[in-house]
């Protein structure tokens, strides 16, 4: 939009009385193609145009989208905003944006996966295909899919701000089944990053596939471990979905304004073991969680949540900042215009000790190294979580023993927390994506091997 346009919209908010209003245009274009079986599932592309209004009112939040951008039609958009709070018109002034700079490039190296042809993703899931069923005639099923998003936004708020964003994200997932006397097992990939379509061309597809085949052939032979508590030494990289899950979504001021976190009033506190210091960082290079500016428009920056076992900071998007007294750390986020942004995780991970693997299996008399994560739930407000094992070995008289499948860790966040007594120096970081009350967001979550004294392992 013109920023005579965009102040014409501010002004009408401020002329509602609105303490703060902010426009958040979007563009979108997504892609992508998968392949199952051989056979094409899925080739489409899609642009998406939309605006965002906000305004709030002391901590109130009143939001409306729409994709049409006339003018009469957006300010009739703010004044029904208003009269849902019966705000009478006011003469608020004349409002004035700075000037405003040009529109973003794509930056040198980025290469722009609108000017790529499906075919040539549709090159690299058949690749991926023939490298998995190489292997075995045990591999029943292959899917595999190649997507990215080119996404342009402007922020532009009540106190002046005007920010222009160009957002380029690209993601692979593969998935191998293996099937032996009636049973199956599935093992997965899912990289991801903040980039173009050279994220695709650097990607060793037939090593991703043939990993992801030799997990599932080997998994499917594994037996069952017996269900109760015990040590669980816990792999790198996606292992860290659980501190994201049970530990990371109670840190959001959205869950702490609303009192439904554990972590309410313990900043200061001790929550873990002097080993554990955590991280939220948004500028961490291309990876996929990292953003240049939130979608309030404020730049991005590393938090730390944890160090050294004490709670240090909670993250916290403008109305999460205003209700608790905390600063603002630039984590306020949304899937699309279609949201108002509320405080969520970027690049969230668990910081590289000093513990060698090897230590932490020599520790342990009988218990479970859960190599590979899976899939699984929580319930924010209690931390509560079930997570699926998907690789995973029993620990014996300190040694790796035989593989089991089926497994589950069943616990609470904020008392898994303290009984987290050593961590590695093999820090890993993978992708994910995140789904809280302004939609589905990319993330990227992470840790070293770690080592849990103690938490219920579920079995068959």
């Amino acid at each position: 939009m013109e920023p005579r346009k965009v102040e014409t919209l501010i002004e009408a908010g401020k002329n509602r009385k609105a303490d703060f209003v902010e426009i958040y245009e979007e563009e979108s274009r997504n892609s992508s193609v998968a392949l199952r079986d051989k056979k094409i599932e899925q080739s489409l592309a899609a642009t998406d145009y939309g605006i965002g209004i906000r305004l709030i009112y002391g901590t109130d939040v009143l939001y409306a989208y729409t994709s049409n951008d006339d003018t009469e039609h957006l300010v009739s958009l703010i004044r029904l905003l208003a009269d849902s709070r019966g705000e009478a018109t006011v003469n608020g002034g004349k409002f004035t944006l700075p000037s405003v700079g040009s529109q973003p490039m794509f930056a040198a190296g980025l290469k722009d996966p609108r000017s790529v042809s499906p075919a040539k993703k549709l090159e690299l899931l058949q690749a991926a295909d023939s490298s998995a069923r190489q292997l075995s005639s045990k591999v029943v099923q292959v899917g595999a899919s190649a997507s990215d998003i080119v996404t342009n936004v402007l922020i532009a708020n009540s106190e002046g701000l005007w920010v222009e964003d160009l957002r380029v994200r690209s993601r692979f997932s593969l998935s191998v089944t293996a099937e032996k006397g009636g049973e199956r097992f599935v093992a997965t990939e899912s990289p991801g990053a903040l980039q173009g379509f050279e994220f695709f061309e650097g990607l060793r597809i037939a090593e991703l596939a043939k990993n992801a085949a030799e997990r599932a052939l080997f998994m499917l032979d594994a037996g069952y471990i017996e269900g109760k508590k015990m040590p669980v030494v816990m792999g790198n990289g996606f292992g860290g979905v659980i501190f994201h899950e049970a530990c990371g979504h109670p840190l959001e001021t959205e869950a702490i304004r609303k009192n439904s976190s554990p972590f309410v009033g313990k900043l200061g506190e001790r929550i873990a073991q002097p080993c554990l210091t955590a991280y939220d960082d948004g500028t961490l290079g291309d990876f996929y969680g990292s953003i240049k500016v939130d979608d309030e428009g404020m730049p991005s920056q590393k938090t730390l949540l944890i160090e050294n076992g004490i709670l240090k900071a909670y993250l916290s998007d403008r109305v999460g900042a205003a209700e608790t007294g905390v600063p603002r750390t630039g984590s306020g986020r949304r899937e699309s215009y279609q949201y108002a942004p509320v405080s969520r995780m970027r690049n969230t991970f668990i910081a590289t000790g000093e513990d060698s693997l090897d230590g932490m299996f020599g520790s342990v008399d009988y218990g479970l190294y859960a190599k590979r994560m899976g899939g699984g739930s929580v319930n924010p407000a209690t931390g509560e979580f079930n997570f699926a094992v998907e690789e995973g070995y029993v620990i014996r008289n300190g040694k790796l023993a035989e593989p089991v499948r089926g497994a589950t860790l069943i616990g609470k966040g904020h008392e898994i927390l303290p009984k987290i007594s050593m961590i590695g120096k093999d820090l890993e970081l993978a992708a994910g994506t995140c789904g809280a009350s302004s939609g589905s967001i990319p993330v990227t979550v992470g840790q070293p091997s770690l080592k849990v004294d103690e938490i219920l392992v579920g079995g068959r």
